[in-house]
């Protein structure tokens, strides 16, 4: 009789879960275990892949409620440690988003700019504990006649925070350098003259979306580690690209596929959450992302059996071609040597940096495997939601 193939449910495996009997391993084990055992027999053995990123992730920020005041008020301006918030949503509701710095920023007036303090400090800064000054102005109604308010305020005392960033865990991203004879301030970090340093920003075959290349377990509702809590993946980010070219593994050969996600702030850790000053660009924030992968079959250990070996990128020059809009590729390179320190670019050896954390990348993708072994965190069945492409 034929061999029948693998088929399981995120249910059964969760059963295994809350039995203490579920087999969970890392992306980077994976690769290993595929490579020695096959696809098939892997899709036997193993019931979740975890996997981890940490960067920075420049479309994040937090929706905050700061409570009613006495004599009651209605803000039409908002600053948190004198940075802006955006206050168009109702009487105290507010989003600070993590590229915003502070209003007294020179900017790049006095270039680079430094950008010490921003939207992504401020929402380390209510992880952490510390008291943020928030400050408010309105325009007075009836109903709210109040018109300034100036306090300090703590996270454990917001009546709600969320993270929720509209667009995470990017699917790929450039290997960025700069081909100008000066040296550039871009938000994939210093670039040097011709070709003098070569940036990259995805933990390769640890990356979340590498290792559900398809997004077949991801959807509306998927649990997710983020930020060092539980969050929730709600849907497509706002670059979401899944039509970009391929390989033959179904991986994109460039930026595609990206995350909406949102989580309880107050449940958050800065060690995962942590506010970035990048020379002369500009704030952001630092995001600690963990998606685990259910192995439902074969189909779905060969994708999260993929290694860096087999993961491209597109050489991308930031001095002359994408401030115009027309980034053309200028090389493939794989996150085997991306990762090696080196890579050969024109017949010259150039030494590559990454922006993201390979270190805490695997430390999320071990935090996550760690919850997972002693019944803390269930898998959830995502909604269908995020566009996807024909598979080969």
């Amino acid at each position: 009789m034929p061999k029948r193939k693998t088929s399981k449910t995120i249910e059964e495996i969760n059963r295994k879960i809350k039995q203490g009997k579920a087999v969970v391993v890392t992306a980077d084990e994976m690769t290993d275990i595929v490579k020695g055992k096959g696809a098939e027999k892997a899709a036997r053995e193993i019931d979740v892949v975890t996997t981890g990123t940490f960067a920075p992730m420049c479309s994040s920020g937090a929706f905050i409620n700061f409570g009613h005041t006495k004599p009651t008020l209605k803000a039409s301006k908002v600053w948190l440690n004198g940075v802006p918030a955006y206050a168009g949503l109702a009487a105290v509701d507010i989003y600070i988003g993590a590229t915003e710095p502070a209003e007294d920023d020179p900017l790049n007036r006095v270039h680079p700019g430094q950008f010490t303090y921003g939207g992504g400090h401020v929402i380390e800064d209510l992880v952490a504990g510390k008291k943020v000054r928030l400050k408010a102005t309105a325009y007075g109604t009836d109903c709210y006649p109040r018109q300034e308010v100036d306090k300090k305020i703590t996270l454990s005392e917001l009546p709600y925070a969320m993270l929720l960033n509209p667009r995470n865990g990017y699917q790929n991203y450039n290997c960025a350098i700069n081909m100008t004879d000066k040296t550039i301030y871009t938000y994939m970090g210093v670039l040097k003259p011709k070709a003098g340093n070569a940036n990259y920003s995805t933990s390769g075959q640890l990356s979340p979306l590498f290792n559900d290349p398809y997004y077949l377990t991801l959807g509306l509702g998927t649990r997710i580690f983020l930020g060092g809590t539980e969050g929730y993946i709600i849907g497509p980010g706002t670059q979401h690209n899944p039509g970009a070219k391929r390989g033959k593994n179904g991986v994109p050969l460039s930026p595609a596929g990206t995350v909406m996600v949102m989580g309880d702030l107050k449940g958050m850790s800065p060690k995962w959450i942590t506010g970035v000053r990048m020379l002369g660009y500009g704030c952001s924030l630092a995001v600690g992302l963990g998606i685990p992968i259910p192995i439902l079959n074969e189909e779905m250990a060969r994708y999260t059996g993929v290694s860096d070996e087999e993961l491209f990128t597109q050489i991308i020059d930031y001095g002359n071609d994408y401030p115009k809009g027309e980034a053309v590729s200028l090389g493939r390179v794989s996150y085997a040597d991306l990762k090696s320190g080196t890579i050969s670019f024109k017949g010259e050896d150039v030494p590559t940096v990454p922006v993201s954390s390979r270190v805490r990348a695997v430390e999320i993708a071990n935090i996550l495997k760690e919850w997972i072994e002693k019944g803390k965190f269930l898998l959830t069945e995502g909604q269908e939601m995020l566009p996807t492409v024909k598979r080969k």
